[in-house]
């Protein structure tokens, strides 16, 4: 039993003023980077001593989008270098985990992530594609309404999925989905008139619909819940500006009140004396246009310059900028070093992002399990199989910049630290077995021994022909980095 449309009107409009909605679209607001110096206005007292807007003033407005960095610095880390995020050591099932959380899904994980900092929570829903198998895209949090059961007359959860879809002749065309776990109806309302959406031809329909067959019978199929599932980027859903709103609406402010005071003061301050027109605003309107000015006979007309406290903005906006980065757990790409950039230093730049994602990545590996366990459900049903989420890990990937002239002294002293082994390991050759050299040779070279001793003559070890064997046998990507033998 859908919800009426009174009780879906009631339920959005609730949620559109609730404190959780209204701090997520703050945090969407800033992401897109629409912050409040943009509605600032400038006030002064006129000649009657009434404060009024003064719109002679300079009031230039720009936002500098630090949250739209941080967001999209934290996703990227996380995602960019993972390129299977879903794991088993079984090969049959990480094949068909494969083909469900591929490339497409990831670049929908990444904006889960991305909306799920920005406004709190996000969500993905899921469907099927032409071939029956379960498929997932984003869903903004912003635009759903999540119904408990106890709310609702039907006794059974709801979430109302809603959206902009069109805008016409100055309407809102805003399409509406009521879920359940049976299925959803679809509606469309446009201004506060709610209806059916007549383009449904099956309404309310199904979470799934089969193609008719021959006889143009069609079939149905439901997934038992609401295929809905909830990224919270922390216990509280708290959107990641809370921290660091005041520090960017600070450097906002710092800022434009500098270009402000060089556009107002670029002609400095103008002293008059003995003037003879009719209203001070006559005279600046003059000064300002027409650079000519009338004064009595003892009149005269002076510009000051004044100095504008440049160097202490200047310093407050490095304050902010640093603490931007400090408490929004980021990484200031523009930070200057001494020049002496070694791994440790860039490894030690990296510290805090490094924390927020650690936060971030246990929260997507509680939402990614519900989905895993509906996808295993999947595949066990069609292979009749039972595995399990036990047998499935999750991995991310993160990579940084390195220096690379720290890399290829590592990496020297990587080999010369397994030449050294080695030397060690063939002084003391002739008071052990052959074997237990080769063998010994093989583990500081990363070489498996069960893969070469069927090289060596009539399987007798040999230790000068299990020298040249080592010497001919594929070497792993690992074995050069770390200096082994090519």
């Amino acid at each position: 039993m859908a919800l009426t449309t009174t009780e879906i009107t009631e339920y959005i409009n609730e949620d559109r003023c609730s404190r959780k909605k209204q701090i997520a679209n703050v945090g969407l607001r800033y992401y897109e980077a629409d912050h409040d110096i943009l509605q600032y206005k400038a006030y002064s007292y006129n000649a009657d001593g009434i404060l009024e807007e003064d719109k002679s003033k300079s009031n230039i407005k720009i936002a500098h989008p630090f949250f739209t960095e941080l967001v999209d610095q934290a996703t990227q880390y996380l995602l960019s270098d993972t390129e299977e995020i879903v794991n088993t050591k079984f090969p049959e099932l990480q094949t068909k985990l494969n083909a469900y959380f591929n490339e497409e899904f990831i670049a929908e994980l990444a904006d889960v992530l991305t909306y799920g900092s920005a406004e709190g929570s996000a969500y993905m829903y899921r469907y099927t594609d032409e071939d029956g198998k379960s498929c997932f895209m984003f869903a903004d949090g912003v635009g759903i309404v999540e119904v408990p059961a106890k709310f609702a007359k039907d006794t059974k959860d709801h979430i109302i999925y809603y959206y902009v879809e069109r805008i016409e002749k100055d309407k809102t065309i805003t399409a509406i989905q009521d879920w359940d776990d049976i299925g959803a109806t679809y509606y469309t309302m446009v201004e506060n008139t709610i209806a059916k959406d007549d383009r449904y031809k099956i309404n309310p329909r199904p979470h799934i619909t089969y193609k008719p067959d021959e006889d143009g019978t069609v079939e149905y199929d439901t997934f038992g819940e609401i295929p809905f599932y909830r990224f919270d980027n922390n216990r509280k859903q708290f959107s990641d500006l809370k921290p660091v709103k005041a520090l960017i609406d600070d450097y906002d402010l710092m800022n434009c009140s500098l270009s402000n005071n060089l556009e107002d003061l670029t002609e400095g301050v103008v002293l008059v004396k003995g003037f003879s027109g009719n209203s001070m605003d006559e005279l600046m309107t003059n000064v300002k246009t027409k650079k000519v000015v009338g004064v009595g006979d003892n009149g005269d007309l002076d510009i000051k310059t004044v100095d504008i406290p440049y160097d202490a903005r200047k310093v407050k906006m490095e304050i902010d900028e640093k603490n931007i980065y400090r408490f929004g757990m980021g990484l200031n790409s523009a930070q200057v070093g001494d020049g002496n950039i070694t791994n440790i230093v860039i490894k030690s730049r990296y510290a805090l992002l490094d924390l927020k994602c650690n936060k971030k990545e246990k929260q997507l590996k509680k939402f990614l399990k519900n989905i895993v366990k509906v996808v295993l459900d999947e595949i066990n049903k069609a292979n009749d199989w039972g595995y399990t989420i036990d047998d499935i890990t999750f991995a991310f990937e993160r990579s940084i910049i390195t220096n690379e002239s720290d890399n290829v002294n590592i990496e020297k002293i990587e080999a010369e630290t397994k030449k050294i082994e080695i030397d060690n390991i063939l002084n003391i050759a002739t008071k052990i077995d052959n074997e237990t050299v080769v063998k010994a040779i093989c583990d500081v070279m990363d070489i498996d021994y069960e893969e070469i001793k069927d090289k060596l003559p009539n399987n007798q070890i040999d230790l000068n022909a299990a020298s040249e064997a080592l010497v001919n046998s594929p070497v792993t990507d690992k074995n050069i980095e770390g200096g082994g033998t090519k």
